[in-house]
Order: structure tokens, then sequence, then C-alpha cells
């Protein structure tokens, strides 16, 4: 069962890890690339901002997005700020988001996200900290796959094998963490397929390739004579 008041409370908390790395940034950094293609830290820190006021809206009844054009608007406009203005703007959209996850409401009910992507609200403080944990990652300032809370990787696995479970493009994948492979198992791909491929690594190796983070660092298949599936990105 989803807590979404303790999601809530790790999202607050990844929040802060995050500013308080970044305090240490300049405006000079705030302009280098991300590990994100064509993005800066910029770009990410402001994405990071609008998407909790777009999680706001999504909350609160309205569109995530007014469009995606808006959406990358938005983004563009702000990615050059100062990194006083984009850690200001993160933190004040990150209590707008808390105060709306603390308002009460019917957290079983469906919510629509982009792209007609719909979901429970109980799901939406999940989704908030995937955000900010993956982009914290994709600032590239030190804060690496390995350094992700281990309740956060094992739950984004099974978040992200579900989302590709069943896609025509995916093969059968049978997914398995190093740390404990007869626990930590997941299906995903194609489900119909005869015989998955089996697919190991260390849970934060297994993230970083679902995630699209990285090429497949650290994951192996298994099976003789079949190399890693290619995923579609998300």
């Amino acid at each position: 069962m989803i807590d979404h008041a303790r999601d809530l409370a790790s999202v607050r908390a990844a929040t802060e890890r995050l500013l308080t790395a970044a305090v240490a940034l300049d405006n000079a950094a705030v302009t280098e690339s991300s590990r994100l293609p064509g993005w800066t830290r910029g770009h990410v820190l402001a994405h990071l901002a609008r998407n909790a006021d777009a999680l706001v809206n999504v909350l609160e009844g309205r569109p995530m997005y007014a469009s995606a054009q808006a959406r990358d608007a938005d983004i563009e406009r702000d990615a050059p700020r100062s990194l006083d203005i984009q850690l200001a703007d993160l933190r004040a959209s990150a209590a707008r988001f808390q105060e709306a996850g603390a308002a009460p409401a019917d957290w079983s009910r469906t919510v629509e996200l982009r792209n007609g992507v719909t979901d429970s609200a109980a799901r939406v403080p999940f989704r908030r900290w995937v955000e900010i944990e993956l982009h914290h990652v994709d600032l590239g300032i030190g804060y690496e796959l390995e350094d992700l809370p281990a309740e956060f990787v094992e739950r984004e696995i099974d978040f992200l094998a579900q989302r590709f479970r069943d896609h025509p493009d995916v093969p059968g994948i049978a997914l398995s963490a190093l740390e404990d492979p007869s626990r930590l198992t997941w299906p995903t791909g194609r489900q119909a397929d005869d015989k998955p491929v089996t697919v190991t690594g260390t849970a934060p190796a297994l993230v970083g390739w679902l995630s699209g983070r990285t090429r497949g660092e650290g994951v192996t298949v298994l099976d003789d004579g079949l190399t890693l599936p290619a995923l579609p990105p998300l």
C-alpha cells in the first residue's frame, strides 16, 4: 500500500539534500552542462521547480501543464537565472507542493498527468521523489546512483519495470538485483515471450539502466549469446 504521507516526508528530505549540495555551486556552474543531453544545470533546476508547481496542479484537479510547448518554454525561460534565484524558486515551489500534499483529500482518486497518463493521487508524492532523486544525479555535482536511498532504489526499479511491462518494443526480461536475487526480482517487457532475457546487476545499476541514465554499466545478461536489450526512452 502506498503511504503518501511517508513519501511526502521522503520528498522533503531529498529536496533538502539537493538544496544543500547545490548551494555550494556558483553562477558559472549553473550554466555548465548537466548529464542530460542539451540541458545545463540551470535547465535541471528550472525543471524541478516547474515540475513541483505542475504536480500541485495535478493534486488540485488542473491540467499538469498548459501544453507541452508551455512546459518547454518555461524551462528555457528560467534556465539562465542566477544560482540564488534558482534555489529560492526551487525551495518555494517545493513548499507549495508540500502544502498541497498536506491538504485533506481523497488519495485513492485517479489523477491525470502528462500525455494522458493517469495514476492514483497517492502515487504523486513518489513521482515527485523520483524527479528529485534522479535529477540530483543528473546535476553531476557528486550525488551518484550509488548514493540513492535503498528504499527509493527498490521502489523505482519496481515502478520502471511496471512501466515497461508488456511494452511491444521491449522483449520479456527477468530482472534481479545482486543484493538479494531471491527476493529482489521483477518481470518486465513482453510477458508473452516464451523465454525472458535474464538481466542482473546491483540495484543502483538497474535503476541507471532502466531510467536511461546509463547504457547498462554494471548490468549483465546471464543468457549465453544474448545482449542487453535496448529500452525505449521514458
